[in-house]
């Protein structure tokens, strides 16, 4: 068997990012080959992938990363087993490779593109399996999403402090000017998105199943009054239903007094011009 020496040993270690004791028994194994010790302890990942596949991946990191001109956002999300390794510098190194992936995917949406996608010559499955294999826990792309303005606009973007919670939403306006005056209200929108969990932007974009059952219950809950009153209850019930849970209905987070729409009108108006929210999306790892 060839001898193994220390430098051989840590360069292995440089280039897997595992552990010493793994890299001289890989090493080891494969007679001194560091690329066919570099394919077994990736197969090593694999391995734990697959040992674990029943596993639930609760725990993980939300990242939201803006491309270089501001004008494309993706929110992504790794997750992992437990919290511990969430907070283990291997796993967080992967989720800022993830993110960047997440810029550069051919998809906007989808965790397999985001395996394909390649970062510093690896492909994000390559990188995921060897952060499997220094962690010994199942890991997995979560939820993405991306966007990308098409014209005049701005994209808001918050991530909750446990970096579990997130969200980004897209505002439409009238002018360059208009977008740049509206930074900080944007985050503050995608702040209250985070917090209060809307369901849809507004009524007509309300998906109709859900509509359809919540009716439903309403009607339940009144089966016993007269046939007369009952439709204009579950009306009602549906009406309240729909502000609670439209975006542009809903109270401001930081100003109950106003709706989202309200506070944004008038943030844009303050700038002298207009803007409306196009799209949002809100994800929670657990």
């Amino acid at each position: 068997m060839a001898e193994i020496t220390a430098a051989a040993v840590m360069k292995l270690r440089k280039l897997s990012g595992q552990g010493m004791m793994d890299c001289k028994k890989a090493l080891e194994e494969c007679n001194g080959d560091p690329q066919a010790a570099m394919e077994l302890l990736r197969k090593k990942g694999l391995a734990t992938l697959e040992k674990r596949a029943d596993r639930d991946t609760t725990q993980g990191r939300l990242l939201c990363r803006a491309g270089s001109d501001g004008k494309t956002v993706a929110l992504v999300s790794l997750c992992c087993e437990t919290d511990f390794v969430a907070k283990n510098d291997d796993f967080i190194a992967a989720c800022e490779k993830l993110a960047d992936c997440a810029l550069n995917a051919s998809s906007d949406s989808g965790a397999e593109c985001l395996l394909n996608t390649q970062t510093d010559g690896k492909k994000f499955s390559e990188i995921l399996t060897d952060t499997v294999s220094k962690t010994g826990e199942k890991i997995e792309v979560g939820d993405f999403a991306r966007f990308t303005l098409s014209g005049s606009g701005l994209i808001g973007r918050y991530v909750h402090f446990n970096d579990k919670t997130g969200a980004m939403v897209e505002i439409e306006t009238d002018s360059d000017k208009t977008a740049e005056a509206l930074t900080q209200i944007a985050n503050e929108v995608a702040m209250h998105i985070t917090a209060i969990k809307p369901m849809a932007l507004d009524k007509d974009s309300f998906d109709p199943k859900v509509l359809a059952h919540e009716r439903q219950i309403a009607a339940d809950q009144v089966k016993n009054k007269p046939a007369d009153m009952v439709e204009k209850i579950v009306d009602g019930k549906i009406a309240k239903f729909l502000k609670e849970n439209c975006l542009l209905d809903q109270p401001f987070v930081k100003d109950d007094s106003k709706t989202v729409s309200q506070v944004l009108s008038e943030a844009a108006r303050a700038a002298g011009g207009r803007a409306k929210i196009k799209r949002f999306v809100r994800f929670e790892i657990g």
